[in-house]
């Protein structure tokens, strides 16, 4: 196995590393030549694997405290309403059409005659 092979079995089981990437903190050669250097060494890549991982978790719990849960009850009542009202529209069947004449009243023709 060559080395780049290796570098994205690596890459692959920690996929946190991306994080880094888009942040635009660290490039993929900045990672390689890390790898390259000291391969799959615990002491190097503990830096970005567990950082990225308390990140994640910090990330979510910042977006956790910005939800407000009352709003968002309220928004999934409402297009649950939405739905109902829409499966009900589709699944009635349609008016019946009153009797129609085929052919339309003579214009001389007057209510009474």
């Amino acid at each position: 196995m060559t080395k780049a092979e290796s570098f994205k079995n690596f890459v692959s089981k920690h996929p946190q590393l991306i994080t880094f990437i888009k942040d635009k903190k660290n490039t993929w050669q900045d990672f390689y030549e890390i790898f390259d250097m000291y391969g799959e060494d615990e002491k190097v890549w503990s830096k970005y694997l567990d950082d990225s991982r308390a990140l994640s978790i910090n990330e979510l719990t910042a977006l956790m405290k910005g939800v407000n849960f009352n709003n968002l009850q309220k928004y999934i009542n409402n297009a649950q309403k939405a739905i109902n009202v829409i499966q009900e529209i589709s699944t009635k069947t349609p008016p019946k059409v009153k009797n129609i004449p085929k052919t339309p009243r003579p214009i001389t023709k007057f209510y009474g005659d």
